[in-house]
């Protein structure tokens, strides 16, 4: 098994993006958002993207800075706007960026998709409404269903708890959220953890994505709050 790139730093571990990339963002909210990794996506200029997200973020936090400074072309996301989304908001309502609302369900499966090598799903959800709109329809078991297409990006950046030096990533709690699928529908992933431990020191049982989803690793130490020792 090759060994993944261990950078020294987040922007090392980011490298090169490419401008118009479609950059799948792990995160439910804060939880497993890989913040340290949206903030080198800003510094290294990469302009009109595609953005696939749960939010569009919050307040100043970067996933939000990156609609501020007008970096982002489109977005897929669930949550797009809540009451301080208002980067996101400003660039909507001025045309500077394009919204593809898709149902939470939808979007982690239309993501999950690729890693299992589908074409795509038919589901109910969405049927009969705007979401709909152009897309292939069906009457399967007397239901109506629509057809959704998989999300692939050209880089995954998601956050994960523990890796080893081959790419073997475990995740803490709720900050799992998106991570293992986005890991396995990207041509490049990026994994922001907390820690980086010799390979085997992780039990195989426990491992969520495999490194053979993983290109780069890059250690960003976190402190929770009421940690336990173990967690």
């Amino acid at each position: 098994m090759s060994q993944v790139l261990i950078a020294k730093d987040t922007h090392e571990a980011l490298g090169k993006i490419a401008d118009g990339s479609t950059i799948l963002i792990g995160g439910f909210g804060a939880a497993g958002q890989p913040v340290q990794l949206i903030e080198a996506l800003l510094d290294s200029g990469a302009k009109d993207l595609v953005v696939v997200s749960n939010n569009a973020g919050n307040n100043e936090d970067p996933l939000a800075t990156l609609f501020k400074e007008g970096r982002v072309r489109k977005i897929l996301c669930s949550f797009p706007r809540q009451h301080d989304s208002w980067h996101f908001d400003a660039a909507y309502r001025s045309g500077r960026v394009e919204l593809e609302l898709v149902p939470q369900g939808n979007l982690a499966e239309r993501i999950r998709a690729v890693g299992a090598g589908l074409g795509g799903f038919f589901t109910p959800t969405g049927y009969g409404t705007l979401l709909a709109e152009g897309k292939e329809t069906r009457v399967i078991n007397g239901k109506n269903m629509v057809f959704e297409t998989p999300i692939t990006g050209d880089v995954a950046l998601i956050k994960a708890y523990k890796s080893d030096h081959v790419g073997n990533l475990i995740y803490r709690k709720t900050a799992r959220n998106f991570g293992p699928i986005m890991a396995a529908a990207a041509h490049r992933t990026v994994a922001q953890v907390d820690e980086v431990v010799p390979t085997g020191a992780i039990d195989p049982e426990t491992v969520v994505t495999p490194g053979i989803f993983v290109q780069t690793v890059v250690a960003v130490p976190q402190t929770y709050p009421n940690q336990t020792s173990g967690e």
